[in-house]
């Protein structure tokens, strides 16, 4: 029986396509299209199995007495708190209680919520942590964390953590920590910690404000779990057990945190957070002289609700944010960079997580930000003020309005556009939801004939539906769209929709993927780099587990990625083979075969250096073979490395990159990232030698002050970059920046531009 979806799952094949791909790839394309229909109907019939969970809760008092911070855990409500202990393992294995003994206690009064975690360990040796920066990350680096749901819905959560020397980080998690980019650490908000070390461990005594969260009035009940990482005892263990291929952050392993009385609203909460900045720059290659610039302004936090939360910006500056890092680019499409700017953060994925990678409706660095052609380097565009409310309309409906006024900027031809999202979010069944989202790009100016080169439109919408699939147990997860595209005139195919579902167990990842995008199907506010095709990515993994003292786990892993679209027939082929291996010192190895295929349907030079184009309509077939290895964490002295050597369009390819780290604990971390590319293609093609240098230089003084020295030597466009930025915490979320940045011809060391910012920003409860 021929299986193949309908309707709005239905990939079609062009005429001209039926011999090179049908006839050569016809039972994959239907084994992985049938069985991407089975795994549909599976994740809605199969039953919530929830392997190796206990059904755990904690009771959580009111506190009788003042609590102290102090790390030391001595008033008496700590000592009448219930507890919780008997922490898994999450590595290096799922199956057993952790050797590094935890119990943590919890308790709260008006202001706040408070958390105490004893964390034992009599081994010698000091504990590892990267510096003494805020918001660390990394696998090895010993810390507690708190992992907090106040809505119970397994999808939107906080997380709190602390090192043993009283480092902080938060964060907030969505899709329900599905995966490592679903945890963003850089979110900022209010609360407090102090440690204490002592002979048998270290204590933390924590207190978040119920006003840094955001939760239902009158709630009994929130959703909790902690998780630990012991460098000692090379261990990551949790509280309610995860199994080891998700995340251990998962939502979808908590337990119930059952309050003595229901929680009454936290009071007004309304922050203001001004800023002064002022500096100076010179840009050589127009021959200006020195501008002096000083700006006002302020973002707003008022909370609607508890779990409602108006955001309002002024004149924002983003000047602190850290430079993006470069990469070499051998692509024929457009590179991703991830935001970081604080005023877009909250309840991100409302907006931000509709379509699929490579296909966002919706991209909020397409607000304010612009590329300067000379060096290649993000701008900024100014933007007059927004606003954006955001966050719970009940236990089942959550939504996102934003509204953002962006000036003009004559000299890269950019009109002031007013950007409008609104996204609407229903929960069903346990953990899956559907959305919609609205996307309006708008200039209220007249078009005149003398500008319309740079006023190309009014106008541009976008509506669209998503499904996201998740099951309680967290094995399926997936998603479903359709996403329309309005222009000022009426274009056929302006759509997109896609089906994505993928199954995982610890032994077994399996995931279908199709896409198809129509012919004039666009996004000035999304991020799609290409439209006008249809694609199949089927990919299938399967791990071991041996009893060994020196594997953790052994992977294979198998793929394809097939695009095509109706006019040039199969443009795009990839099939590929591998293994993974992780040894129980966290240290990683991978190697990988792949057979490429690509038809260019517009001219293009592999270099990227403006040489002489591969003409349109030629195809290429090459094979490669590609292996890394991530070294163990657990020393101070760390690296990774990557290689890929083989065939390359017309030419060959040989490629180095990684990066090599070294610790000074606890005040510094010194890095080096590197690329490098060696390219060679027959005449008249350019052959190239391309080099992607970054060293990096983040030093923390204290615990409130850190400076940040970062260099970029880009020999593909021919720019070396430095930013260099000081940070003075001097009050909880208020800092002083001292940012310096230049950028330099990489041949002959000529200055393009360079500037130099001062910033104040001061957070305010009103």
């Amino acid at each position: 029986m021929r299986c193949r979806f309908a309707l709005l799952f239905h990939i079609s094949l062009p005429q001209r396509t039926q011999s090179c791909f049908i006839n050569r790839y016809r039972l994959l394309y239907h084994i992985f299209t049938c069985l991407g229909l089975v795994f549909f109907v599976g994740a809605f019939q199969a039953k919530a199995q929830i392997a190796f969970r206990r059904n755990l809760a904690i009771h959580i008092q009111k506190a009788r007495s003042k609590i102290i911070l102090d790390g030391k855990l001595e008033e008496a409500d700590w000592k009448m708190a219930e507890k919780a202990t008997d922490f898994f393992q999450h590595f290096p294995f799922d199956s057993s209680y952790a050797n590094a003994k935890t119990e943590v206690r919890l308790t709260y009064d008006e202001q706040f919520i408070y958390i105490g975690a004893i964390c034992y360990n009599e081994l010698q040796g000091s504990y590892l942590i990267s510096s003494l920066r805020r918001d660390y990350r990394g696998p090895a680096y010993d810390g507690f964390t708190v992992v907090i749901d106040p809505f119970c819905d397994r999808t939107n959560g906080f997380v709190f953590g602390v090192s043993p020397f009283g480092v902080q980080r938060e964060g907030l998690v969505a899709n329900g920590g599905a995966t490592s980019s679903d945890l963003s650490l850089s979110w900022d908000n209010k609360w407090y910690v102090e440690t204490r070390l002592h002979p048998q461990g270290w204590t933390a005594e924590i207190a978040i404000p119920f006003k840094t969260l955001r939760f239902k009035q009158g709630a009994t009940k929130w959703l909790i779990n902690f998780y630990r990482i012991d460098s000692k005892y090379n261990e990551r263990s949790t509280w309610v057990p995860i199994p080891r291929n998700f995340q251990i952050y998962s939502l979808a392993y908590t337990a119930e945190l059952l309050w003595d009385q229901p929680l009454g609203k936290p009071g007004a909460n309304w922050v203001a957070i001004p800023y002064l900045a002022g500096g100076a720059s010179k840009d050589h290659l127009r021959a200006t002289s020195v501008q002096y610039t000083r700006s006002v302004g302020a973002d707003a936090k008022i909370a609607i609700t508890p779990a409602l939360n108006l955001d309002l910006t002024f004149n924002p500056d983003f000047s602190q944010v850290e430079v993006d890092r470069q990469v070499t680019n051998l692509d024929r499409f457009e590179i991703f960079f991830p935001e970081r700017r604080q005023f877009f953060l909250e309840n991100a994925d409302l907006f931000a997580d509709f379509g699929m990678n490579r296909l966002r409706p919706f991209f909020s660095r397409r607000i304010g930000v612009a590329i300067d052609q000379r060096t290649g380097q993000n701008v900024q565009n100014t933007i007059h003020f927004g606003a954006r409310l955001s966050g719970k309309l009940g236990p089942n409906w959550r939504t996102g309005l934003m509204t953002m006024q962006a000036a003009p900027d004559e000299l890269i031809g950019l009109p002031s556009y007013n950007y409008s999202v609104a996204a609407l979010q229903r929960k069903v069944f346990s953990r899956s939801n559907i959305g919609a989202i609205f996307v309006n790009k708008q200039t209220f100016d007249p078009i005149h004939e003398s500008d319309s080169g740079k006023r190309s439109m009014h106008f541009h919408r976008l509506a669209g539906v998503d499904y996201n699939i998740a099951s309680r147990n967290n094995q399926w997860n997936g998603k479903i769209f359709f996403h329309k595209s309005i222009h000022e005139q009426p274009k056929p195919s302006s759509f997109a929709h896609g089906f994505n579902v993928m199954y995982s167990i610890p032994t077994l990842t399996v995931e279908w993927t199709h896409q198809v995008v129509g012919k004039n199907y666009t996004a000035p506010v999304g991020f799609v780099p290409r439209n006008d095709f249809q694609r199949i990515a089927p990919r299938l993994v399967y791990n071991f587990f041996p009893k060994s003292k020196i594997v953790n786990r052994l992977g294979f892993f198998a793929s394809t990625d097939l695009i095509w679209n109706n006019h040039n027939g199969l443009t795009d082929f990839n099939l590929t083979v591998g293994s993974l291996m992780r040894f129980q010192n966290t240290a990683e190895a991978n190697i990988a075969v792949s057979r490429d295929y690509i038809l260019l349907f517009r001219p293009f030079d592999p270099t990227n250096t403006g040489g002489e184009k591969l003409p349109t309509g030629s195809a290429y077939t090459y094979y490669s073979f590609s292996a890394g290895y991530n070294s163990s964490t657990l020393r101070d002295f760390y690296y990774n490395l990557q290689t890929y050597l083989g065939q390359f369009f017309n030419g060959t390819r040989l490629e180095l990159s990684g990066d090599v780290n070294y610790r000074i604990r606890p005040y510094a971390l010194l890095s080096l990232d590197f690329t490098f590319n060696r390219l060679r293609f027959p005449a008249p093609y350019n052959s190239a030698n391309l080099w992607l240098l970054g060293p990096r230089f983040d030093v923390t003084f204290s615990r409130s002050l850190f400076l940040t020295a970062f260099f970029q030597y880009n020999s593909q466009i021919n720019n070396i970059n430095i930013n260099t930025r000081l940070q003075w915490r001097f009050r909880p979320v208020s800092d002083f920046f001292l940012v310096y940045t230049d950028n330099y011809f990489a041949d002959v060391l000529a200055n393009k531009n360079r500037a130099v910012i001062a910033k104040f920003t001061y957070w305010l409860n009103l």
